[in-house]
């Protein structure tokens, strides 16, 4: 089983933006309303309040809310590009970019009002097999 959790500095804004910007559903509140489950993507994300600048584990480093970039993040699948963008962006969403087209679909790459980077993706035939029927 895979659930992803995202740390947001304060849970209304961040169960706000994830149901207006990307469609999700608030399925419970938990733990003392310091954690929200949302629904309706492929695997449960949690949103978890957490203070600026507080440590995530001992020795490690403080939690920041502005723009940053992790290799470990989230990609949304979406059945048409341009307005799951223009949803997000409404909600307050950052577009980084152009979208790109590639062999295997459409790519958008973007940031919610709390510094976390995410992508939205349109697949395009057999998604990410097309990139072995090309050979590559």
């Amino acid at each position: 089983e895979v659930l992803i959790n995202i740390d947001v500095p304060d849970l209304d804004a961040g169960i706000a933006f994830y149901q207006q910007g990307l469609a999700l559903q608030l399925k419970r509140r938990l733990f003392g309303n310091v954690v929200a489950e949302l629904a309706g993507a492929s695997v449960p994300l949690f949103l978890l309040e957490k203070a600026p600048d507080s440590a995530p584990v001992p020795g490690a480093g403080q939690r920041g809310y502005r723009r940053h970039w992790t290799p470990v993040h989230f990609d949304l699948v979406v059945a048409d590009l341009e307005p799951a963008v223009a949803r997000a962006v409404a909600a307050g969403a950052m577009l980084e970019g152009a979208i790109a087209d590639y062999v295997w679909g459409r790519h958008a790459c973007l940031s919610d009002p709390f510094g976390h980077g995410f992508c939205l993706l349109e697949w395009r035939g057999s998604a990410y097999d097309e990139l072995a029927e090309a050979g590559g």
